[in-house]
């Protein structure tokens, strides 16, 4: 699995919780994906640029670290938290057509 398979991947799943209104933690990414807690930020930070390019909200809000309950620093700072996840539980993700490995490749290059 390529790095934006894993995206791809990642998107789905925060697509879907974002939907049911949930905040995943690190942990919880990596039980379902199998990419690793040390790792997924990486894959994060893709998602994150790909919103703030394409003006959706920060979808990464939602992740969280387990001890703390806030993103990483280098995904949202923290006095932004709670205003970006609540953009993130109203907006339609399924209205939206999910973006593509093509697509985070394009956007990556």
């Amino acid at each position: 699995m390529t790095e934006h398979d894993k995206t791809v991947q990642l998107w789905s799943l925060l697509a879907l919780a974002a939907h049911d209104q949930k905040v995943l933690s690190y942990g919880n990414l990596q039980q379902l994906t199998g990419i690793p807690q040390q790792v997924v930020c990486k894959f994060l930070v893709s998602i994150a640029d790909y919103c703030e390019h394409h003006q959706l909200p920060p979808l990464t809000s939602i992740c969280v670290n387990e001890l703390t309950g806030m993103p990483s620093e280098s995904l949202m700072e923290a006095k932004e938290i709670f205003g970006a996840q609540a953009r993130v539980f109203v907006y339609d993700w399924f209205a939206r057509k999910a973006p593509t490995l093509e697509d985070f490749q394009k956007f990556s290059n």
